[in-house]
């Protein structure tokens, strides 16, 4: 990437994207697209979309996602698999839309099996049944990556 490209990092206030940030700008990027929660709500595809077509990013880091820990994601499972499900959606559709070069999508070890041979290996990926109390979080996780690799597939993004 260019020290002066449009880069998009969504969810830059959370563990990933203030890291993704910070390692940014420690390599001289300072054209960073930035926008908490308050300021664009990423589940409202209309926003998302204007968004886009204003700023124009050209590299988008996905790493925002509604998280919780194990009773917040047992309680409100709807919640976290609509609202993942629509982030990523509207982020993914609109990086594309907008001919966005290259996406990151950030996943979480969540979507690996429960009982997934340590340390995790990619290969493990869908062997074998999900922790119960964050699967919807996790599925909405791993349509996300398969999203990706769709969007790749059928109109050749990165």
């Amino acid at each position: 990437m260019k020290q002066d490209a449009r880069i998009y990092v969504a969810g830059h206030r959370g563990l990933a994207g203030s890291a993704l940030v910070r390692n940014l700008q420690s390599r001289g990027h300072a054209n960073l697209l930035l926008r908490t929660h308050a300021e664009l709500e990423l589940t409202d595809a209309g926003a998302v979309r204007d968004f886009f077509d204003a700023e124009r990013p050209e590299y988008v880091f996905l790493a925002a996602a509604k998280v919780g820990g194990i009773v917040a994601n047992n309680t409100y499972p709807a919640e976290f698999i609509r609202d993942n499900l629509a982030i990523q959606t509207n982020v993914i559709h609109c990086a594309w839309q907008c001919g966005v070069k290259r996406l990151l999508f950030l996943g979480s070890s969540c979507i690996y099996p429960k009982l997934a041979t340590q340390p995790l290996r990619e290969a493990s990926l869908l062997t074998g049944p999900l922790e119960p109390t964050n699967r919807p979080y996790a599925l909405a996780k791993i349509a996300g990556i398969e999203m990706c690799w769709s969007y790749n597939r059928q109109y050749g993004t990165r």
